[in-house]
């Protein structure tokens, strides 16, 4: 008995930790894109969310369409996360940084002192 108590206690707070985790990205990505001069409220929408980091990363918005091919996706999401940092005046260190540790670096970059500046 003793052993599903213990199993449903650490469910609970994985399911716990997930959702702060789900709550500091998007308020980061909200941050992100208020930044970046578009509307913050387009981090909860789903599909336009990625439409507006295209735009912010510099990026056609037809590259969602690239997005939904797999294998592919992942090369342009690397290629969009490396322009994403670039416009923010950061490195690649940075933008591998946002590849495998976001809901690490995204708040660095909504919250720090990192400035839009678009490729021209």
């Amino acid at each position: 008995m003793q052993s599903t108590y213990t199993t449903n206690g650490l469910g609970a707070g994985f399911w716990i930790v997930c959702c702060v985790l789900v709550v500091i990205q998007i308020a980061a990505t909200w941050k992100v894109f208020e930044k970046a001069g578009k509307p913050g409220w387009a981090a909860i929408v789903p599909i336009y969310n990625v439409i507006v980091l295209l735009d912010v990363a510099g990026k056609p918005w037809w590259w969602l369409l690239l997005l939904l091919i797999p294998l592919v996706n992942i090369v342009v999401a690397i290629i969009v996360y490396i322009s994403l940092a670039r416009n923010f005046g950061k490195g690649v260190g940075f933008a591998l940084g946002l590849i495998f540790l976001s809901v690490i670096f995204f708040p660095i970059l909504a919250w720090g002192d990192a400035q839009y500046q678009p490729a021209q």
